[in-house]
């Protein structure tokens, strides 16, 4: 037995990646973003997109907190072996 539906009917997924906009997780880490983003951000009081896909407006020193470990695996992933060392 077959199941048919109805003429021009169909299922759509979305499957576009949005941003993560958890509140708070900007408070409890320090996370990576384009310097030149991050001065404009300072200043001009604009929102930023992290590696991780945060977004929020920074307010606060990123050496209070520790490094988000989303965006340091991401960082890490697109320098493989540039750990520090001037090797």
């Amino acid at each position: 037995m077959s199941t048919q539906l109805s003429p021009g009917a169909e299922t759509v997924i979305d499957e576009r990646t949005k941003p993560s906009l958890d509140e708070g997780d900007h408070e409890r880490f320090s996370h990576y973003v384009p310097k030149d983003k991050l001065t404009e951000a300072m200043v001009m009081g604009t929102p930023v997109v992290a590696l991780c896909g945060k977004v929020w407006v920074p307010s606060r020193d990123p050496q209070k907190f520790p490094v988000c470990p989303e965006c340091k695996e991401i960082w890490d992933s697109l320098n493989p072996g540039d750990d520090d060392n001037d090797e």
